[in-house]
């Protein structure tokens, strides 16, 4: 048989992937969790020998182990792994429409075929080998690599890796390699966020055992669980029994809680905030052993929910999904963490970054790598100081982009963390734990283990604009502009120039989809302009003119290239008047007055600030 040049790079690509059977691996993801299957797949792709290792039969974490199979946040921002994803999803079950089953999210999904989708997506990959019912018993530093105890089938097996990525539920692998972390929530003097308490405290998110439901057509009524209190369900919806709610202004009728989390083929996904399945218990640095027996009390929560379903509700046809979990009570194999330990990293992430990026000390928002749109929101009703504690529910933000930096702990060497343990305040959590930010989360996380291998560096010591640019290559955002979409010509100009701060964004929060726009279609004032300083401060322009022509624009690149010494290769209009082609703008005029995101692609093209201006992991021009 004759080999084609391709077959031939393919099999060259395979066999530089050595079999993963070896105890000897490049990076090591510790949890299939949401962020850990993005971060292997991510990290197998750049052609690094990559294991996961997962304590549970499924991957996914809380996409689909959790049973949380109701996307929430970036509909408009399907960028990277996630926009993956959510095609799988949109191909399987013929359409983004179908996906639209529930009010609560415009992507829903049964979990069982969230975790088909993902293996699917981790079996394609040839640099990647997945360890599943397998659990993590002791890690340490060996040199620079580390060697991680597993214990897989009864046996106990050493791993070397050269980096480590912990994409646990709650930060435990953080923990045995010595990261310093925090619990629950920053006074308003650590975080300077004007709605932080004015003490710190202990308490985390509830935790929610979510049940997925079925309607079998006959009376399917569970026997009275131990310890069932009907009272602490009793305003969960509008009915006969709700006499003083909790939570007055989120009461709903019966049918919005069940269509809350409609997903298709007739499931309910329960996962009721108001006075339903939510608990309370802060088990984060509890021993395995002690979790176990703490989520007991989590499982029968959420049976007493559905007793109450179908005793008090009428709801006797709903029971438990038999064909979801393949476990002995038909719940999921984990609860739903919604915090977890958060890392004491190179940056900490607050409210303050995201309402206002551009004022603050740090510029983070030129080192992002991932990006969110929803409110931060807190599930803490059912803490027996609710009152106390600050009101987040649905707390208003506009969209961000969330630093690099967050992933990077401090003092140590050779570990990523991602999932929901990264280095945010407790406040920011309720908008960074959700699905889509924890998949890109993943994927950046991936993105720099594996640089740090191919490039024989140590993980902090990786240029933010590489990271940046493998994020952008794979589809990813790292700013979340609506101007255009990412199989746009303009996405990576207008994401490359944003990110310079030399054209800034504006944000606002906008329901449960908050928005961030470049304004790229708007006339650039020279007002706007003071970005541009901070990356070349030998700039000089009119200030005193309102707008700029294209020939001034033209004139003041120009005038910028001869300082920095960068040369064109001809006439500056001329070559202008090609970009203008290139990137579909129309009516190319030097004495037109020039829009933002014209400006944003000449400036991009030919002084490319991007990759030629080092930034710091705050921000900070080298």
């Amino acid at each position: 048989m004759k080999l084609t040049p391709f077959f031939g790079i393919y099999l060259l690509f395979l066999t530089s992937c050595k079999s993963i059977s070896q105890t000897k691996v490049d990076v090591l993801v510790v949890g299939g969790s949401t962020s850990g299957v993005a971060a292997g797949i991510q990290s197998a792709r750049m052609g690094v020998n990559t294991l996961i290792v997962e304590e549970t039969p499924w991957l996914g974490g809380m996409l689909t182990s959790a049973g949380v199979s109701a996307v929430d946040g970036n509909y408009r921002l399907p960028g990277g792994l996630w926009g993956e994803f959510r095609k799988a999803l949109v191909d399987y079950y013929g359409g983004l429409d179908s996906l639209k089953t529930g009010w609560v999210s415009n992507v829903l999904f049964e979990p069982s075929v969230g975790n088909k989708i993902l293996n699917r997506m981790t079996n394609k990959e040839h640099c990647l080998q997945v360890w599943k019912e397998a659990i993590v018993e002791n890690v340490k530093k060996a040199g620079k690599n580390w060697i991680v105890t597993v214990r897989k089938e009864n046996v106990s097996k050493q791993v070397e890796a050269k980096n480590l990525i912990d994409a646990t539920e709650l930060g435990d692998i953080a923990k045995l390699c010595g990261v310093k972390y925090d619990i629950g929530m920053e006074s308003r003097e650590d975080t300077k966020e004007s709605i932080a308490p004015e003490k710190k405290n202990n308490v985390i998110q509830d935790i929610t055992y979510i049940a997925i439901l079925k309607d079998y057509g006959k009376d399917v009524t569970i026997p009275r669980p131990e310890g069932y209190d009907s009272t602490l369900f009793a305003c969960a919806c509008v009915s006969p029994v709700c006499i003083k709610p909790k939570e007055p202004d989120r009461l709903c009728s019966m049918a919005d809680m069940l269509t809350y989390g409609k997903l298709p083929n007739n499931k309910y996904m329960i996962n009721w905030p108001t006075e339903g399945n939510d608990c309370y218990l802060n088990l984060i640095d509890m021993i395995p052993s002690e979790r176990l027996e703490a989520l007991k009390y989590a499982k029968r929560h959420t049976m007493c929910f559905l007793y109450f379903m179908q005793k008090e509700l009428g709801l006797k046809t709903l029971g438990l999904a038999d064909d979801e979990y393949p476990t002995t009570d038909k719940l999921p194999f984990i609860p739903y963490y919604r915090e977890s330990r958060r890392i004491q990293g190179e940056v900490r992430f607050t409210l303050n970054h995201i309402a206002e990026p551009y004022s603050q000390p740090e510029k983070l928002y030129r080192t992002s790598i991932a990006v969110g749109d929803y409110p931060v929101d807190h599930h803490h009703a059912r803490y027996h100081g609710f009152d106390e504690l600050p009101n987040l529910y649905f707390y208003p933000v506009p969209s961000y982009g969330l630093p690099l930096g967050t992933l990077i702990p401090k003092e140590i060497d050779g570990l990523v963390v991602a999932e929901k343990s990264i280095s945010v305040s407790n406040l920011v959590n309720g908008t960074t734990r959700l699905q889509p930010v924890v998949l890109q989360i993943g994927q950046a996380a991936g993105v720099l283990a594996a640089l740090s291998v191919k490039e024989h560096k140590n993980i902090r010591e990786i240029p933010v604009r590489k990271v940046q640019n493998i994020i952008l290559d794979a589809g990813g955002y790292l700013l979340p502009y609506l101007d255009v979409e990412v199989n746009n010509p303009l996405f990576k100009p207008y994401q490359r120039i944003g990110s310079t701060g030399i054209l800034k964004g504006i944000g606002k929060p906008v329901d449960w989809a908050n928005q961030t726009w470049l304004r790229a279609d708007t006339l650039l004032l020279t007002s706007e302009l003071d970005g541009l300083k901070d990356v070349y401060p030998s700039a000089v322009y009119d200030s005193t003119k309102k707008t700029m022509t294209v020939k001034e624009a033209l004139a003041l690149i120009q005038q910028i290239a001869k300082v920095e010494n960068i040369s064109f290769m001809g006439d500056i209009t001329y070559l202008a008047q090609k970009v203008y082609s290139d990137y579909g703008f129309k009516d190319f005029n030097l004495n037109k007055e020039i829009k933002r995101g014209e400006m944003a692609v000449l400036i991009d093209r030919f002084l490319d600030p991007f990759n030629k201006k080092g930034i710091d992991l705050r921000g900070h021009y080298r």
